[in-house]
């Protein structure tokens, strides 16, 4: 029993960083859960994962301003990511048909273009730590940062759920009731501001990875919202707690061992409910 205890908390317990890679990532497991959940619902997907890549080229900028100042780098990637947000929209407003082809080239134009701004004067191992995230990197500052960032997207999230799950469900009667798109801007600018705390501990390539894994993992065992975001968030804690102790007793990357220990939950999580649902169908006659 106490082997066992050592072996799962013996790293957090005994190395500081270790701990400040926990509270970062149960932090913006708390945030994700809850826009997650809704992007899913909403059909965003692919909208969030241009977002995340959005983000790359302001913190591109930030970082070759000051270098791993998480200030700097989620001031740019905010800037860059309602941007890329408001042209998206503007393009799928003019011509809806070329939604796809809009999101897709928005995509790959800020990857490009991050990836470049950081060659110009930064090393390949810079490169890889935008790409890729430090989490085990993060310090007080960075810690506070995250919290703050977190904290915010959960109190809007809150304080707007009803109309934004009118908007999900039923966005034609949220327009008629209220002409006005404010809040789908406000959802829009909560996933930018995630995805920004997340870039520190997931980078670039990743940031959309934990709350997407969590919350479809979560949708296998849910039907409802509310029981749904609770379920995101207690597999995002888990996927951090596993994903860290891999990276610690494997000497893996962090970020990308976490991502692998959520997608881990959601094949398990698909697997059980498809075994549950094949139980609940009437045999064959």
């Amino acid at each position: 029993m106490t082997d066992m205890f050592t072996f799962l908390f013996g790293p957090f317990t005994g190395f500081g960083f270790m701990r400040m890679a926990l509270a970062a990532c149960i932090a913006l497991a708390l945030a994700s859960g809850p826009i997650g959940i809704l992007l899913l619902l909403r059909r965003m997907s692919l909208d969030s994962n241009v977002l995340s890549h959005a983000v790359m080229p302001g913190a591109a900028l930030g970082f070759l301003y000051s270098g791993y100042s998480l200030a700097a780098l989620s001031a740019g990637g905010l800037l860059t990511g309602l941007l890329v947000a408001f042209l998206t929209s503007v393009v799928v407003r003019i011509l809806p048909p070329r939604r796809d082809g809009a999101l897709a080239a928005f995509y790959v134009i800020s990857l490009a273009l991050g990836v470049t701004i950081i060659a110009l004067r930064g090393s390949n191992l810079d490169v890889m730590h935008v790409l890729f995230g430090t989490v085990l990197a993060v310090d007080v500052g960075s810690l506070i940062l995250i919290c703050v960032i977190c904290s915010a997207t959960m109190l809007v999230v809150a304080t707007i759920y009803r109309p934004l799950s009118v908007g999900t469900f039923d966005p034609a009667f949220l327009r008629t009731v209220d002409g006005r798109v404010v809040f789908e801007t406000i959802f829009l600018v909560l996933v930018v501001l995630t995805l920004v705390a997340s870039f520190q501990a997931f980078g670039a390539l990743l940031a959309i990875g934990p709350p997407l894994l969590s919350a479809t993992a979560a949708r296998c065992w849910a039907q409802r919202v509310v029981p749904g975001i609770a379920l995101a968030i207690v597999f995002g804690v888990l996927a951090d707690f596993a994903g860290l102790l891999m990276s610690y007793y494997g000497n893996l990357p962090s970020g990308p061992a976490i991502v692998i220990a959520g997608g881990t939950i959601y094949v398990v999580s698909l697997l059980c409910s498809g075994v549950v649902q094949s139980a609940k169908r009437p045999a064959w006659r």
